[in-house]
């Protein structure tokens, strides 16, 4: 955590004990429930950490960027300090750059965060939508995404060096693996509305993702043919099945640039942003009914589709799950 909380900047608004259940997207949550009912993931999750893998995974990052604060890049330090004070978080994680030449961003740590900004970020985008990531990292960290994300990233990190020495366990952590993709593709799109929200503009979030997926400058790119794009890929989509959507995003943490757009921008139309922006929202912790009970009618409509498409993967790291936790016991478990 941060000291010097009382320096924070203050912002326009904070979105004042939010609940984030009321923002979760309907494939985030979906693909949640599909991925606990997967016997042995968290299984997995708590065997990984207690080998020391995640402490692994932290001491190279740790190792190979800059940790920011008031005296390193301290523009980019209070931005993301302000998404924090914006939702109405107790807790400032870490923050650290690393030399990468792409524009990226993760949050690791189950216990303690941390955030991991890459240098292109920072050269690609301006203020306002550096400002758009941070945010956007800060809504993995208030979802309680960052175990499995954490996990995810450490199976990735295993991808080359250690399943290469067991063929047999490499094929079930690669089903596990895959579970864990769906499910960090879908919890994106939540963390894109929560951004939206706490820079008070959706359009800039799209812009972001523009800027993003093009690897170039915004003032370069048109946000209208981009958003225009967006919605002729919601269009075309319709006609896809889910099985097909999936294998085109497989092997990616993150979905496509103009899908996330398109989404985004559908909840926009619903309404739900300028309400919950205006402080229309349940609290954490209180029951609203009609809330609730509209979140769980989507969420069931959204899974009766998503399951089909996600069966396959959830079945095969079903499967997995047993197998790759006996061999960690077996092969890793004096390793920790």
């Amino acid at each position: 955590m941060s000291g010097d909380d009382d320096d924070l900047p203050v912002p326009g608004y904070v979105l004042k004990e939010l609940d984030p259940q009321i923002l979760r997207h309907p494939a985030d949550r979906a693909a949640t429930a599909a991925l606990n009912t997967i016997p042995g993931i968290n299984a997995i999750a708590r065997k990984l950490i207690e080998l020391g893998y995640e402490r692994a995974l932290r001491q190279n990052l740790l190792a190979s960027s800059v940790r920011l604060s008031h005296q390193q890049l301290p523009d980019i330090y209070n931005l993301h300090r302000s998404a924090y004070t914006t939702l109405d978080l107790p807790r400032t994680p870490e923050l650290y750059l690393a030399a990468f030449p792409f524009s990226n961003a993760l949050t690791i740590g189950a216990g303690d965060p941390l955030v991991l900004v890459h240098s292109q970020v920072i050269d690609q985008l301006d203020p306002a939508q550096q400002q758009v990531v941070l945010a956007h990292e800060a809504a993995h960290v208030m979802c309680d995404h960052v175990l499995y994300g954490t996990v995810l990233q450490i199976i990735m990190s295993l991808g080359g060096s250690v399943l290469n020495k067991s063929l047999p366990t490499a094929l079930p952590l690669m089903a596990v693996r895959n579970a864990l993709l769906e499910w960090s593709r879908a919890a994106e799109l939540t963390c894109d509305r929560i951004a939206a929200l706490v820079v008070q503009d959706p359009l800039l979030v799209c812009k972001t993702l523009m800027s993003l997926s093009a690897g170039t400058a915004a003032d370069r790119l048109d946000l209208g043919a981009f958003l225009a794009q967006a919605d002729d890929y919601g269009k075309r989509s319709r006609g896809i099945g889910l099985r097909t959507k999936i294998s085109l995003e497989l092997g990616s943490t993150h979905p496509l640039s103009v899908k996330r757009a398109h989404e985004l921008m559908d909840w926009v139309k619903s309404g739900d942003y300028e309400r919950i922006r205006d402080g229309v929202y349940p609290k954490r912790g209180e029951e609203d009914p009609d809330v609730r009970a509209e979140a769980k009618a989507a969420a069931e409509h959204y899974r009766d589709k998503f399951q089909g498409a996600f069966k396959d993967i959830a079945g095969q790291a079903e499967g997995a799950a047993k197998t790759v936790t006996d061999w960690l016991n077996k092969n890793l478990g004096d390793k920790g």
